[in-house]
């Protein structure tokens, strides 16, 4: 019998605990905000009676401790290729138009290891000059000023958009979710930052757009630095609040008294591009920078901001000390100004981004639309944390098609109309046949059908509240609350949700929840059939009609992840002597083929995180395959795969437990002696072909 392989159980969904204190201020280990008594997903999914088959094999695969492929270290031009696994060997990469390429075997190395045949490159770093005037990075002198200038730090979401009139270039938008102060200045104090550290900090936050330039004949790319559309924005300039919450009192601060304007983004993690060439960031764990909570004491705003996760009394990185807004007890409403949907038109530097409220407030993972029949976008959208909600908006107004300014001007008022609604998912299958392992039941699939239940309308003369006892403001400002209200299904963190361009069919990403099944909190069910769910998996939704307006649906588990020698794993019936080990789904996105690419956020299987292409559709359905793995510490984030490249952001490396600007855990990107550095990475095949074919 094959074993196992190592699985980590030192910390939940086998993240560092230094990435959990910077990147969502210890939320696994706080109280779960969500203390509605609404059904749990695996309580409502105990499976009704599937149409589909049971798995075709249980057989496992055989991974080497080896990593396989082509490896970058650091500063290492390019390393031989170790072993593959037998599986998928560099002389036979077989597969699915678009994953015909040997995987990678999961490794430990502190490298970005790609498949064979297969070269890459490092995009962009943090702290390189790309606007006009900016300096070059120099760690030991970084200053605000500076890194205003420069690409900011811990990339996650990436956008590549076409750029007209300018042969082989791009425009790369990039989100920079969180900073890590003790990766990024020596000697930090965690108790007594500096103003300049926090300075640096603001500014390394926020957003960055980038001109990127191909090489002829390859699939590299280079930054284009000081490029008129090179912008950068951060924890202090200026956007906009659009839609039913712009002027709500719930906004008013004392800088802001009408409420409309708002100093910064916080936490983007991952987006969406829309129809109309803008890109969504979502703003994630925002909750983690604001301290006094000791200090509140109305109840109704405690409660407020319990159940949004904002209980510090002295927030991780200090900012209170240096800017009153951070401060409850001095600016109750400031963040009510954070968690929201940002829209920003990176061909236009001069325009002001848009906080789109009528998408709701929540720890918001990913904001991506699809359009329906008539021309109407749809956003889906999830909220990264134990036990709560997946959304989507509908608008009420269609696209307009066409380059002209009016048309442009039309489609950045989209998401200011429309209905927000919460999902509700329902089961019938016999709760007895779920015990807790990841067994089958008898029909052989998890799944169900669901209902969108709506919370608010915005339109042109206001907006209408659909939950009772609470205000349109109300529903917006505390969309958790409403979907207490109203019933919906708690899930295992929502992340990344994504519509498939080719089938119409929408992918959400749940982590991990290695809460289920623990004392006084819920067991496995269909739906999520694992207690201590280490590894996650992906629900596979269907609107009826295939319409996206629709407001009833059917959904399966289309993958159950882990290592495919358990028996709780599960991909989508394909036979699992074939697929690859993965653990913790994040950031998802579609090739040019409707292929899935995964990237992983903490694998708990023992070996680093990694991207990964599975069919979803045809024989070969369910058929999964590493491409890559990251370096030491680092979490792959931001997919993109183009014909003939993959891009992704290499997040957080060296970020593990100990570990300093003056201890490193990690030499990557650029070898010993030199500050390790978050950064995008494109890899392309050497012989120029597409990507997978």
């Amino acid at each position: 019998m094959r074993k196992l392989l190592p699985i980590i159980t030192s910390h939940a969904g086998g993240r560092s605990a230094m990435t959990c204190r910077f990147r969502c201020g210890d939320a696994c280990f706080h109280e779960v905000p969500n203390t509605s008594d609404n059904e749990y997903v695996g309580d409502v999914i105990a499976g009704a009676l599937s149409r589909r088959s049971m798995m075709r094999a249980a057989a496992v695969v055989t991974v080497t401790a080896a990593a396989g492929g082509a490896v970058v270290g650091a500063g290492a031009p390019q390393a031989a290729a170790a072993a593959t696994t037998e599986a998928g060997n560099g002389t036979s990469a077989k597969g699915a138009r678009g994953l015909r390429f040997a995987p990678v075997a999961p490794n430990t190395a502190d490298a970005v290891t790609v498949p064979d045949g297969y070269a890459q490159n490092v995009v962009i770093r943090w702290g390189e000059p790309i606007l006009r005037g900016a300096p070059a990075f120099d760690p030991d002198k970084q200053t605000a000023a500076a890194q205003a200038g420069q690409f900011g730090y811990n990339n996650d979401f990436l956008s590549l958009l076409p750029l007209r009139g300018e042969h082989g270039r791009q425009v790369l938008v990039a989100n920079h979710e969180y900073t890590d102060e003790i990766l990024m200045f020596k000697g930090y104090d965690a108790a007594n930052p500096t103003r300049e550290q926090v300075e640096v900090a603001w500014a390394a936050h926020g957003l960055s757009v980038v001109v990127v330039q191909e090489e002829r004949g390859s699939g590299k790319l280079t930054a284009v630095t000081r490029h008129r559309l090179n912008r950068r924005l951060t924890a202090t300039s200026e956007f906009r609040l659009a839609g039913p919450v712009a002027g709500s009192s719930f906004v008013r601060t004392t800088a802001d008294p009408k409420g409309t304007t708002v100093r910064g983004t916080l936490n983007n993690c991952a987006g969406g591009e829309t129809p109309w060439g803008t890109t969504l960031h979502g703003e994630e764990n925002f909750n983690q920078y604001f301290g006094g909570f000791d200090k509140v004491t109305d109840p109704t705003t405690v409660a407020r901001l319990k159940r949004y996760g904002v209980t510090t009394a002295v927030s991780e990185r200090k900012w209170e000390r240096f800017d009153d807004r951070f401060d409850l007890a001095k600016e109750p409403n400031e963040v009510n100004r954070f968690g929201w949907v940002v829209e920003l038109d990176p061909y236009d530097p001069e325009s002001t981004p848009r906080k789109r409220t009528a998408l709701g407030r929540f720890k918001h993972e990913a904001a991506q639309p699809r359009l329906t029949d008539d021309g109407r976008p749809v956003v889906y959208m999830g909220d990264d944390e134990r036990f709560d909600y997946f959304y989507k908006f509908v608008s009420s107004k269609r696209v307009k098609k066409g380059g002209s300014r009016a048309a442009h001007e039309h489609n950045l008022t989209l998401l200011d109309e429309g209905t927000l609604y919460v999902a509700k998912l329902t089961g019938d299958s016999p709760a007895a046949e779920i015990d807790g392992t990841g067994k089958l039941p008898s029909d052989g699939e998890f799944d169900g059908s669901g209902v969108w239940i709506p919370l608010a309308t915005a339109g042109p003369d206001g907006a209408v509240s659909h939950v009772d006892g609470m205000t349109a403001e109300e529903v917006y400002v505390f969309t958790r609350f409403a979907a207490d209200q109203v019933g919906a299904t708690k899930m295992d963190r929502p992340e990344d949700i994504e519509p498939s361009p080719y089938s119409g069919k929408v992918y959400v990403a749940l982590t991990n929840n290695t809460d289920r099944g623990k004392t006084g909190k819920t067991p496995a069910d269909e739906a999520n059939p694992r207690n201590l769910n280490k590894h996650g998996q992906i629900l596979e939704l269907t609107e009826s009609g295939n319409r996206a307006e629709s407001l009833t649906f059917g959904w399966s588990l289309f993958l159950v992840a882990g290592d495919p020698n358990d028996p709780a794993t599960y991909f989508a019936g394909f036979p699992k002597d074939q697929v690859s080990p993965i653990s913790c789904p994040d950031n998802v996105a579609f090739d040019p083929y409707g292929n899935l690419w995964i990237s992983t956020d903490g694998n708990a299987l023992g070996t680093h995180d990694g991207l990964f292409g599975v069919a979803t559709r045809g024989e070969r359905r369910g058929e999964l395959k590493q491409f890559l793995t990251m370096p030491t510490g680092a979490e792959t984030c931001g997919p993109i795969v183009q014909d003939r490249r993959v891009l992704v952001a290499v997040q957080h490396p060296g970020e593990v437990d100990g570990a300093s600007v003056e201890k490193p855990a990690s030499v990557w990107p650029d070898g010993p002696g030199k500050i390790v550095r978050p950064s995008v990475v494109a890899a392309w095949r050497e012989d120029g072909c597409n990507i997978g074919v």
